[in-house]
């Protein structure tokens, strides 16, 4: 990682005369990408690193042909293609998402979204017109094969991780009956791809949309419902029907269709849609033991469950059909992630170094001590020495290492099977201690980070203690 900053930082040097405060990497998200925050006297913007040459083609040529006809994007500031660098505007921090965390009115929220909405239709119809769909990557359009690997995305990393019985051979003459019918509605717009509330950012009072590297030719149904069934932004009913009649409305104007067509045709994306975003989320939480995917899985349950009733499509997929309700109803994912534990867990952060391991008071042996010493060190740095893990900057300062939410995301699956274990032996109690040299920054850290996961996904009764700085 400090090879990469430097070879930013020099690659940033050779093209600009301001000196350099600060170079910070930003908390990743869904994919291999890494961005780094470039502070200058002047102002900042990103440095973007990524190994995949042909996604890096896509996301430059889609923005220089978005910026010419004027859509709101990142400005491209300089790019390095043999080295995966290029340098682009820094829209700040407020994505849609940062925004509904933060604001109840639904007013307000629904009166985004609609400006969100029209912007999306004019990139749709607009921006596809004199597109060179030779950059698109890994498809020039979301055709059969595009749909095919999203619905084995969601087999692989869904239906197997679940333990969902299925007929194989069944399950894949659903899946090309789900794909001829899909490829069959119009695709002749533009698609984002991953059009989702961090996709979108606000800055200057104004829409921007980011990471559309992934876009193709497809149908306008896909985004919407990509919008509408985001799980992180996880919208309530009402919001969600008024935004799908809004779009209704004004794509209407653009396109000749009936609502009756509209509908139909909008739960058929949506149920793609919603499969597809599930496979990410088991494979990047599940398997690559990524938090906000582990997040995620919850609201896809219940999102799946609601597609059940909605998507008429279903009907001609019986073993579709049949395996997406034992997964709601029965499969070890909906019983893991609806379960209600009985044990009480009290989750400690200590010092190595001042007062060494605790004892445990319940008598069971003690549960688990993870040391976090080997976990990137923000006591070594100035700025941080006297705040503690429960500090914005300190957050955010160990969420931009991906070893740091592995190691908690692992954690959390080792105290979940110990939960599991204790309510069959009777146990009412477990402890969990994370430990650092200071027990201030990284234990902390750890601590709160644990039990705000356990608490969300599993109903867990927590008790959290800083045994070192016990009044924060």
């Amino acid at each position: 990682m400090d090879n990469l900053l430097k070879k930013i930082e020099t690659k940033f040097l050779s093209f600009s005369s301001n000196k350099v405060n600060k170079i910070i990497l930003l908390q990743q998200s869904g994919s291999y990408r890494k961005y780094f925050r470039i502070s200058t006297q002047n102002g900042s913007i990103l440095g973007v690193y990524n190994p995949d040459l042909n996604e890096n083609k896509a996301f430059l040529n889609f923005t220089k042909h978005f910026a010419q006809k004027g859509f709101n994007v990142p400005k491209i500031i300089k790019s390095f293609e043999a080295e995966n660098i290029y340098f682009i505007q820094d829209l700040g921090n407020i994505t849609l998402f940062d925004f509904i965390q933060t604001n109840n009115d639904e007013k307000l929220i629904l009166s985004t979204y609609k400006k969100v909405v029209d912007e999306l239709i004019n990139l749709q119809t607009e921006g596809i017109k004199d597109l060179d769909l030779a950059y698109a990557y890994p498809r020039q359009s979301f055709d059969n094969q595009s749909i095919i690997w999203d619905l084995n995305y969601f087999k692989y990393f869904v239906l197997k991780i679940a333990k969902v019985p299925f007929n194989e051979q069944k399950l894949e003459d659903d899946f090309n009956i789900f794909a001829k019918l899909l490829t069959n509605i119009d695709m002749n717009y533009f698609l984002f791809r991953d059009f989702q509330s961090k996709n979108i950012m606000l800055h200057d009072n104004k829409i921007y949309f980011i990471d559309y590297q992934g876009g193709r030719k497809g149908a306008f149904y896909y985004d919407l419902a990509s919008l509408i069934n985001d799980s992180k932004a996880n919208l309530s009913d009402n919001i969600k029907q008024q935004i799908l009649s809004y779009y209704f409305t004004k794509i209407s104007l653009k396109v000749n269709i009936n609502s009756d067509e509209f509908y139909s045709n909008y739960y058929s994306f949506a149920l793609i849609r919603l499969m597809q975003a599930f496979g990410a989320y088991g494979f990047r939480g599940l398997v690559e033991h990524k938090l906000s995917f582990i997040k995620s899985i919850p609201n896809a349950l219940n999102n799946i469950k609601i597609i059940l009733k909605q998507a008429i499509v279903l009907q001609n997929l019986p073993e579709l059909k049949k395996s997406l309700t034992f997964l709601i109803e029965n499969s070890e994912l909906s019983e893991k992630f609806n379960s209600i534990s009985n044990v009480n867990i009290e989750i400690n952060s200590f010092s190595y170094k001042k007062t060494g391991y605790l004892n445990d008071a319940a008598g069971n042996g003690g549960g688990f001590v993870f040391d976090c010493r080997f976990l990137p060190n923000p006591g070594k740095e100035q700025e941080y020495k006297n705040l503690t893990g429960k500090h914005i900057k300190v957050i955010k300062y160990l969420e931009g290492y991906p070893e740091v939410e592995t190691f908690i995301s692992q954690s959390v699956e080792m105290i979940r099977k110990a939960v599991i274990r204790y309510q069959k032996l009777g146990y009412k109690n477990l402890q969990v201690n994370f430990g650092c040299t200071g027990g201030q920054h990284r234990s902390v850290y750890c601590a709160e980070k644990t039990a705000e996961i356990l608490k969300y996904l599993y109903n867990y009764n927590i008790n959290i203690f800083h045994k070192q700085f016990p009044g924060i």
